[in-house]
């Protein structure tokens, strides 16, 4: 199929959550280089829209309505959307059940080319081994089938943000003591980041904390146990925490995304695993990163976590 006058529509689907885009936008840039002259558009979710605007590597995005939400109406809302908009090869990063389910959307002629796992796609990545690979290492191997080489590493050098308002004259740590609310398995104790924090600080670091709505009790523990923390709570967007990232002499955070959007910022990063999940599969990568793993994270001792902590 070949889009109006000749020109190359892609799709790319990417919908979250937030590591994995940031593990994606190594990919990103890899189908922008590869379609240097094409449209491409991001399928993605709300939570991402804006920053993938902010990249550069889309001429449109577009939100997908979130999981378990699509009925038949929404169904054919979309299949709708999907063949207007012409597409001559899809890329499908996020390769799940959903995402491969859009490809039996189009048919015959207007199905366009298609890399991912759906059956009978023209790119299909068989790999039987890919689930036991790292996103990084999983994505640039499927796009090697579809033709696209040489994927860099994630990179948020185009997103930033204004932190002038958080007064940080001196050094100061990045404290991001969330995970994902229905996975407490995956967090270090707030006690233990709060006795984290008084070390950082009568090293002269400020403590900074991170977090969003799921994490307000929590940051509010640290810092009315550590009263040099600054409690960032609800106050920083993704360009904010890049440009916090940028400036900060380390970070220390659990299994969680924003870990991700820090390190691909060049912040030194040490990432607390418990046994909840494999970072062999999905940590941040990169010189700046340091992985400590413990089966159990209320067993990790402050003073292992403080001695492998890098800082700038």
């Amino acid at each position: 199929m070949a889009g109006q006058r000749g020109e190359q529509r892609i799709l790319v689907i990417k919908h979250g959550a937030l590591g994995d885009f940031v593990l994606a936008t190594g990919p990103f840039a890899a189908i922008r280089r590869h379609h240097a002259g094409a449209h491409i558009t991001l399928l993605t979710t709300a939570p991402y829209a804006e920053l993938a605007g902010q990249s550069g590597y889309f001429d449109e995005v577009w939100s997908d309505r979130k999981r378990g939400v699509l009925r038949a109406g929404a169904w054919l809302t979309l299949r709708r959307r999907l063949r207007n908009g012409r597409f001559t090869r899809v890329y499908d990063l996020q390769t799940s059940r959903r995402s491969s389910a859009y490809f039996r959307l189009f048919t015959g002629r207007a199905r366009p080319e298609w890399s991912g796992i759906a059956p009978g796609c023209s790119h299909p990545h068989a790999n039987p081994a890919r689930d036991s690979l790292h996103t990084i290492e999983r994505q640039a191997e499927q796009l090697a089938v579809a033709g696209v080489a040489a994927v860099p590493p994630p990179d948020l050098t185009w997103l930033d943000g204004d932190i002038a308002p958080f007064g940080l004259d001196g050094r100061f740590a990045l404290l991001v003591p969330g995970a994902a609310p229905h996975r407490p398995e995956k967090r270090w104790p707030a006690s233990s980041f709060a006795a984290l924090a008084a070390r950082l600080s009568a090293d002269g670091i400020r403590p900074v904390l991170l977090g969003a709505a799921a994490e307000r009790d929590v940051l509010a523990d640290i810092a009315g146990t550590c009263s040099a923390a600054l409690n960032l709570y609800g106050r920083t967007g993704f360009g904010e925490i890049a440009a916090l990232a940028r400036r900060a002499a380390g970070a220390v955070g659990n299994d969680t995304g924003p870990m991700h959007l820090i390190a691909a910022a060049g912040c030194p990063v040490l990432v607390l695993y418990s046994s909840a999940s494999d970072p062999a599969l999905t940590a941040p990568r990169g010189e700046t990163v340091a992985i400590l793993r413990q089966a159990c994270l209320a067993e990790l001792p402050v003073e292992q976590v403080a001695a492998a902590l890098t800082v700038r």
